[in-house]
This record gives structure tokens, C-alpha cells and sequence, in this order.
């Protein structure tokens, strides 16, 4: 399994919940692409948003955001590199 992140942004602050809402209506879509939920990070602004996924690819993710009609901007897998 790979980690996921995929970037949204708005042209308003995100109402949060609705956003939620909407994905708790969609977690059907993510389990069958075999996608879990992490977490998300907004920004202060409230027009940027990270989440963060573990999912076979980044196809997964895309495929489950576009079927589950969750808008976003970027998908892609990055790994995670110990600090030197």
C-alpha cells in the first residue's frame, strides 16, 4: 500500500464539515477502491486543503475522489524519508 496525498483548493474557506459530510457519503466509493482515509490538513486561510490516504496507487485515490464527485486539484504518492 502506498500513501496518497491529494490537494484541493477553494475559492471560499471551506466549510469543513460539509466536506465531512460528504466524504463519510462517499466512504462506499473508497472501499471499493480499496482506499482509507488518514487525515487531513487545512490551511489557515481555509482555501487549501491536504489529505492524506493509503491506497494500492494514485489511481485509486483519483478514480474514488471523481466517482464519489469530492473535487480536487492533485493525486500523487510520496514516501516518507527519515531526518538526517
Amino acid at each position: 500500500m502506498e500513501i496518497v496525498l491529494v490537494e484541493r483548493s477553494f475559492d471560499e474557506p471551506v466549510q469543513l464539515e460539509a466536506l465531512q459530510a460528504a466524504e463519510r457519503g462517499a466512504s462506499w466509493c473508497l472501499e471499493m477502491h480499496r482506499v482509507k482515509f488518514l487525515h487531513t490538513y487545512v490551511s489557515k486561510d481555509g482555501k487549501r486543503m491536504i489529505c492524506v490516504y493509503e491506497a494500492p496507487d494514485a489511481e485509486a485515490v483519483r478514480k474514488a475522489n471523481e466517482t464519489s464527485k469530492i473535487p480536487f486539484d492533485r493525486v500523487y504518492t510520496v514516501s516518507k524519508h527519515a531526518a538526517t
